[in-house]
């Protein structure tokens, strides 16, 4: 999600690409709603993100500039889905600019957004949450509670956060000192919604080759952690992460895991899978898949992840990036078979009700 930028003419190419492969189809027999889909959801939509609560589906990506809900009940159909703008940040902010990866979520009985913004400078992104009492996120006034982060303050993105054992807990994508060069993966405990009470603990750092991949030719290199999802499965904690530069094809998704009864906040307790899970595949037309989300179909019975790729080659970190989702299933060592992403165009059955 780092360097979040759109040109004009690549999105009028995605939106005309997209259009065609995503019209609606119906169902010959009953002149209903089609029962498949195809990806890519959305003609643009860097670092989706997906919350259900009562029937409907929440859905956020990073549009820069400020907080954007959309509110559907068919998440294949997401083009046609109710949408909004909820905030917008006031100029002259440290978190006016640059407001990338937002997830939405309800913590108690209030909706939290979180998200990473900046005053303009990108070395100056942190976390920032805002809050809604209303029962729907649609509704009502969202109220900036302020930054969220560890007593470190350091450079911060892409927060995400989750509840094992009644214990909430965050982790980000953050630089281990003051400057750029690596991006790495932190966990830290929340006391409530924008407090983290304890120190950051480093659970993942670039070191394979599929994680270091920068090809910028004329900037110094950087290797990358970020966009960290986490999800409980069989008495484990995953988190699944998207590594090497996402102005690459070659950004994909790396798996850390730990046992739900281990302490979260002790590097110890966390053990790095050796190869990606996720990654981009040149046959299916597919590239850079990375910045994703996990939900569940209506009737529970199916696991689902969302996440952004490019529909060609080189289109690096802008607007091309479009929102896809495919079902997944679990390996019996209990991590997850997410197979190969899904190439645009392709017939999909919708998450079965």
């Amino acid at each position: 999600m780092y360097l979040f930028k759109m040109t004009v003419l690549r999105g009028v190419k995605s939106l005309l690409l997209c259009c065609a492969c995503a019209s609606p189809l119906m169902d010959g027999q009953s002149g209903g709603a089609a029962k498949q889909f195809a990806n890519p959801l959305l003609p643009s939509g860097p670092d989706p993100w997906v919350y259900t609560y009562k029937g409907f589906y929440y859905y956020m990506n990073t549009t820069g500039r400020g907080l954007t809900i959309w509110k559907t009940r068919d998440l294949a159909a997401l083009r046609d889905a109710e949408k909004k703008v909820v905030w917008t940040p006031e100029p002259g902010k440290a978190w006016s600019k640059e407001v990338w990866a937002p997830e939405i979520t309800r913590w108690g009985d209030k909706w939290y957004i979180y998200f990473a913004a900046d005053a303009g400078k990108n070395e100056g992104h942190r976390i920032f949450v805002v809050e809604n009492a209303s029962d729907d996120p649609m509704d009502g006034e969202w109220t900036l509670k302020g930054q969220v982060g560890d007593k470190t303050d350091r450079w911060a993105i892409d927060p995400d956060v989750f509840e094992v054992g009644g214990t909430h807990y965050m982790v980000w994508s953050g630089w281990p000192g003051a400057t750029n060069g690596e991006q790495d993966i932190y966990i830290a405990r929340m006391s409530n919604p924008w407090t983290i009470d304890s120190p950051r603990t480093l659970i993942s750092h670039p070191q394979f080759a599929w994680e270091k991949v920068d090809n910028r030719p004329h900037e110094a290199h950087v290797s990358v952690n970020e966009g960290p999802e986490g999800i409980v499965h069989d008495g484990k904690v995953l988190v699944v992460y998207s590594a090497s530069g996402c102005w690459t094809d070659n950004y994909e998704l790396g798996v850390v895991e730990a046992s739900v009864t281990a302490d979260l906040l002790e590097a110890k307790s966390w053990t790095k899978f050796l190869h990606p899970f996720l990654q981009q595949d040149p046959k299916a037309g597919v590239y850079g898949p990375g910045h994703n989300g996990f939900f569940k179909s209506p009737d529970g019975t199916q696991d689902w992840i969302i996440y952004h790729a490019n529909g060609a080659p080189k289109e690096g970190c802008g607007g091309a990036r479009s929102p896809r989702m495919q079902p997944f299933t679990w390996n019996p060592d209990g991590t997850p078979n997410f197979g190969k992403p899904v190439a645009s165009g392709q017939m999909l059955d919708k998450p079965s009700h």
